[in-house]
């Protein structure tokens, strides 16, 4: 029974793929992950106040009336 050399470079090159994987994935560490979640502050941001949201989709309300009816123009 002949092997081919196509064959026997695949089954080649599955084990080294395999072996450096087991390798990779052996040598992670696990340390412990530490997160703060901190929900309370005292400085607000920007895009959290109403107002900002009511201007925002004003403005985009405006732009898009605009770019629709230059369209109709034409």
């Amino acid at each position: 029974m002949i092997i081919s050399f196509q064959k026997l470079h695949g089954k080649f090159t599955l084990l080294l793929t395999s072996i450096l994987t087991s390798i990779c994935s052996i040598a992670q560490e696990t340390k412990k992950v530490d997160i703060n979640i901190n929900t309370k502050s005292d400085m607000s941001n920007f895009f959290m106040q109403p107002w900002v949201w009511v201007v925002g989709s004003a403005v985009f309300i405006l732009l898009l009336v605009i770019i629709l009816r230059s369209g109709k123009s034409k």
